[in-house]
């Protein structure tokens, strides 16, 4: 998964730390609906713009998550800017925010568009910059995990794990959060097995999240497969209960052998002991 992807669905999920972001208050997320605009007769399309929902006096913000050095990034944006603005017409003011990890991928050139800059109107965000994520709210301490290195970004997502339990009221955007952490994770470490998740989330914890829920139906699926596997080879019933106590160890129910196995409950109870 790209870094920027990451970012535009961070924003889509939760508007309301874009607007911590840029230092205003999180409740003008429910002004805001963030999309990708076309630009109809062009190449160009935007990934990033979060657009009022009401009033002509809440400004258009358009977004660009760079997190590459891309010495035409200014040429661009601005060039699709003012061709989205001649395109729609709308009646509300904009403004740019461009967000880097650091400064160093900050390569453009603003010698043609420096009055933007000066005036506020596109404004730069370096990650790295900002305070230390404890002292962040909860949202922006999340996005800059993303920029975490590998050998703190465990310690920062467990912090965030605690912070999410403490800080978040509500289960449904709690877990919502919980997810997008190891999200985070998950990109950062591609590799990390189903025990080493386990080990930065409680168990009861991970076995609500998309990436237990859909490991552990992986594992229903191969154990089924073994199990109906091992049974035709075998044959008949011996083979099949043979087949049990594999199929229960990789994490199945007593009902779903016996549903894949078709037999009955009582002799899965069985052939596990």
């Amino acid at each position: 998964m790209k870094t920027d992807i990451i970012f535009y669905r961070l924003f889509q999920e939760f508007p309301d730390i874009f607007f911590e972001l840029i230092g205003n208050p999180p409740e003008k997320a429910s002004l805001y609906q963030f999309s990708s605009v076309e630009i109809k007769q062009t190449a160009f399309r935007i990934d990033g713009v979060f657009l009022p929902t009401q009033g002509s006096e809440n400004p258009i913000y358009f977004v660009e998550v760079q997190f590459q050095a891309d010495g035409e990034i200014y040429s661009r944006l601005i060039a699709e800017i003012c061709l989205y603005l001649r395109h729609n017409q709308p009646l509300n003011d904009w403004s740019a925010v461009v967000l880097y990890p650091n400064r160093n991928v900050d390569t453009g050139n603003i010698k043609h568009y420096r009055e933007f800059f000066t005036s506020g109107r596109v404004r730069r965000i370096y990650l790295d910059e900002l305070s230390e994520a404890a002292s962040l709210p909860i949202g922006i301490a999340t996005a800059k995990l993303v920029i975490a290195t590998d050998d703190i970004a465990i310690a920062k997502a467990r912090e965030l794990i605690d912070r999410t339990k403490s800080e978040i009221n509500s289960p449904p955007k709690q877990q919502q959060l919980l997810q997008f952490i190891e999200t985070i994770l998950a990109y950062k470490f591609p590799t990390l097995s189903r025990e080493e998740m386990e080990e930065m989330f409680s168990l009861s914890e991970l076995k609500q999240t998309r990436f237990y829920q859909e490991a552990f139906q992986e594992g229903i699926e191969q154990g089924i497969k073994q199990g109906i596997e091992q049974g035709i080879e075998q044959g008949e019933l011996k083979g099949k209960l043979k087949a049990v106590p594999g199929m229960l160890a990789a994490g199945l129910t007593v009902e779903q052998v016996a549903q894949a196995l078709d037999l009955s409950v009582e002799e899965v109870r069985q052939a596990a002991h």
